[in-house]
C-alpha cells in the first residue's frame, strides 16, 4: 500500500456528483482524503451551489457523448492530475411500459446510465493500467437485479452495469484496478420522493428494515470500495437496499 501522502492526493471523478446520491459520495470521499471532481449535465444553478458549499470542483459535461467526455476528461486531467478513482453515478429515468415507450426514451436511457460507463472506463482505463493502480465503482439498481414494471429501459442499463463490472474487473485485476457495482435499493433522493405518498408507503412496507435508505449509506459504500487497501476485492455487487431484495 502507498504511503499516506500519496493516498491523499488521489484524484476521484463522480459523474451526476452535485445532487442526490452522488452529492453525497463527492463529500464522502472528500472527506477520506481524496481530491475530488463532480461532473453534471444541466443543473448549472445546483452545482454551483454545491461547489460553493463543499469546495468540490464541478466540470459540466454529457457522460453520453463520447466526444464530450474526452474533451473532459482532458480539462480534468490538465487541471488536477491522473484519474485514479471512478465513481460512474449518472444516471436518468424515461419510465413507461413497453407499449408505450419510445425509442427515444429507451436510447436515452440506454446511452446515459450504461453507455456512459463505457465512455468514462474507456478513457480513464489507461492511466489507471499506467499507474498500476485504479478504483471503478458503478452504481447499479436494485431494479437491475429484480426488474421493475414499466422500467425496462431503466433495469436492462442497469442489470449491464452488473455484467460490465464483472467482465472489466477481469481485465483490471492484473493491473492493481479493482471494478466493483453497488446496487442501491429506495433511496431517500429527490427522485424517490417525488412518488406518491401511497405507493411510497408500500415500497417502504417491502423494506425489512422498515425505512428509505439515505445517501449517506450508499457514499459509505462508495469510501470502503475505493479505499487503497480495498485492493482483494473486484468484479463484486454489494446491495444496499435494507434487506428489500437479497441476492
Amino acid at each position: 500500500m502507498e504511503g499516506k501522502g500519496h493516498c491523499m492526493a488521489r484524484l476521484a471523478l463522480v459523474t451526476g456528483g452535485t445532487r442526490g446520491i452522488g452529492a453525497e459520495v463527492s463529500k464522502a470521499l472528500k472527506a477520506a482524503g481524496r481530491t475530488v471532481v463532480a461532473s453534471y449535465t444541466a443543473n448549472d444553478k445546483a452545482a454551483e451551489a454545491f461547489a460553493a458549499e463543499t469546495g468540490i470542483a464541478v466540470e459540466r459535461f454529457d457522460v453520453a457523448d463520447f466526444h464530450a467526455c474526452e474533451a473532459a476528461l482532458r480539462r480534468i486531467v490538465q487541471g488536477h492530475g491522473g484519474i485514479e478513482i471512478l465513481v460512474n453515478n449518472a444516471g436518468i429515468t424515461r419510465d413507461a411500459t413497453l407499449a408505450r415507450m419510445t425509442r427515444e426514451m429507451w436510447d436515452s436511457v440506454i446511452d446515459t446510465n450504461l453507455g456512459s460507463c463505457f465512455n468514462l472506463c474507456k478513457l480513464t482505463f489507461e492511466g489507471m493500467r499506467e499507474r498500476k493502480f485504479g478504483r471503478i465503482v458503478n452504481i447499479g439498481s436494485i431494479n437491475g437485479q429484480a426488474g421493475q414494471y414499466g422500467q425496462v429501459n431503466y433495469a436492462a442499463a442497469k442489470s449491464g452495469i452488473h455484467g460490465f463490472t464483472k467482465a472489466l474487473a477481469q481485465e483490471g485485476a492484473r493491473y492493481g484496478i479493482t471494478v466493483n457495482a453497488i446496487a442501491p435499493g429506495y433511496v431517500d433522493t429527490e427522485m424517490v420522493r417525488a412518488v406518491p405518498a401511497d405507493v411510497l408507503q408500500k415500497i417502504i412496507a417491502r423494506i425489512p428494515m422498515g425505512r428509505l435508505g439515505h445517501a449517506a449509506d450508499i457514499a459509505r459504500g462508495v469510501v470502503f470500495l475505493t479505499a487503497d487497501d480495498a485492493d482483494f476485492i473486484t468484479g463484486s455487487t454489494i446491495s444496499i437496499n435494507g434487506g428489500q431484495h437479497m441476492y
